[in-house]
């Protein structure tokens, strides 16, 4: 379905991505390394049809996440009822007590939601993880589907595609429905963070400002930039890109060298809207994934439409003792690790390795948890100008305004190495574009 043209230009869409500076960078070792994210020109395809599917199902997970921060900063009706037990969500990482009572604009607390999903050989979709954060990567396939139509505009002639140029327009009224009225910034913590490419660019793509926290400054209970004349302008809306210890000095960690004083007051008393909220992280630890099917149900009164890969919390006993039975076949992952890394196949571990990681899992259950190894499908890639299988996921991006839109596109992560299943930038792996087709 796509045009042999467009293949043979692989290497001259990654000569200009290079060009452009689309990279993403690592700390490793206290070192930080800036490294070409390598695009491969093969598409992901995925029918009208079936994207419909995700989209009903991305629509409905989303809102669930929603209502449950929402209540658990709240009336913690989900705890009272016992659907999810109370010390599970107090001893995780992403839990933030300063959170408590403090409602984000318009209620909305995850307005970018970044939905980690694989395809099952079954042909089932699966939900690997919900990233609700500061969820990145979008700007990839943006900047990767302009050079492709540019590169090869005989591709895209006749192809009934969803145009993904779309994206700076959702995001916008994302940023313009909380928006109480001043100026829009994209708050970025510099040029050494792995993500700067993509800040800059959404900057660019939205008209938003980009700015660093020494731009910014808080009087009078309200927030403000200043331009590069010494001129003050009121900011209404706040696209952060910095984690939220780091957001504010005052009220999170001290230290923090990239927040801005007193942003979290501001915010509380409901002077600027911050996308995405402070406290989010307790919606995508890893353990309470494991919740949302009951969220789904709990809230919207609905069954799931797309599913969690078979997961089990040795945080409970009969969980435990089933992970212990069936640990070679399993896959296991330490909650509040991301980018790949804390992710341990039993079957690749030696006997010692076993051993020590059990009497850890004994030791500290509700620091994991064990999912069933999902064989999900390879889709082909083009290397040294063959086409070769690969392990693929698709992070899908939802925005909240006034209800919820699927962007009909994605960022789809395959693995270069041919024995893993790890796809992550940080872990080596490469992008391509993900094609929805419109009929």
């Amino acid at each position: 379905m796509y045009d042999m043209d467009l293949l043979e230009r692989t290497d001259t869409v990654n000569e200009l991505l290079a060009r452009y500076g689309v990279k993403f960078g690592i700390y490793k070792n206290n070192t930080f390394k800036e490294q070409l994210f390598p695009f491969d020109a093969i598409p992901r395809i995925i029918q009208k049809q079936e994207f419909s599917y995700l989209e009903k199902g991305l629509k409905q997970r989303v809102m669930a996440l929603n209502l449950f921060l929402k209540d658990i900063y709240s009336e913690k009706k989900i705890v009272k009822d016992k659907v999810i037990p109370d010390d599970f969500i107090y001893t995780s990482s992403g839990y933030m007590a300063e959170c408590e009572g403090v409602a984000p604009i318009k209620d909305i607390y995850s307005h970018i939601s970044g939905i980690d999903l694989v395809q099952g050989k079954d042909k089932q979709w699966y939900v690997l993880e919900d990233n609700l954060r500061v969820p990145s990567g979008a700007s990839y396939p943006m900047i990767a589907r302009e050079l492709c139509r540019r590169s090869s505009p005989a591709t895209f002639e006749n192809m009934k595609l969803e145009d993904n140029r779309n994206y700076a327009k959702l995001l916008r009224k994302t940023m313009d429905h909380v928006n109480i009225g001043g100026h829009t910034v994209i708050l970025t913590p510099g040029r050494y963070n792995a993500a700067y490419f993509e800040h800059s660019y959404l900057a660019e793509q939205t008209g938003a400002h980009l700015v660093g926290s020494a731009d910014l400054r808080v009087e009078n209970d309200k927030l403000y930039y200043v331009t590069y004349d010494g001129k003050l302008k009121w900011v209404g809306a706040v696209y952060r890109r910095i984690s939220d210890e780091f957001l504010d000095p005052i009220n999170f960690y001290q230290g923090s060298l990239i927040g801005v004083p007193h942003l979290y007051d501001v915010f509380k008393k409901g002077n600027v809207a911050l996308l995405n909220a402070p406290g989010n992280g307790i919606a995508d630890d890893k353990g309470i994934y494991y919740f949302v099917p009951k969220m789904i149900r709990y809230y919207l009164g609905e069954e799931p439409i797309l599913q969690n890969a078979p997961t089990y919390l040795p945080f409970y006993e009969e969980d435990l003792k089933y992970v212990l039975d069936n640990f070679d076949n399993l896959v296991l992952k330490d909650v509040a690790e991301a980018g790949g890394y804390g992710v341990v196949f039993g079957s690749k571990m030696t006997k010692q390795q076993k051993e020590e990681f059990i009497a850890l899992l004994k030791k500290e259950p509700r620091r994991f948890i064990a999912q069933e190894v999902i064989d999900f499908l390879d889709i082909d890639i083009l290397e040294q100008g063959k086409m070769v299988p690969r392990k693929a996921d698709l992070r899908a991006f939802v925005l909240m305004a006034d209800e919820p839109m699927v962007w009909k596109s994605g960022l789809t992560r395959f693995s270069r190495n041919p024995d893993s299943f790890i796809v992550n930038s940080s872990q080596g792996g490469g992008f391509k574009d993900t094609w929805v087709l419109s009929q």
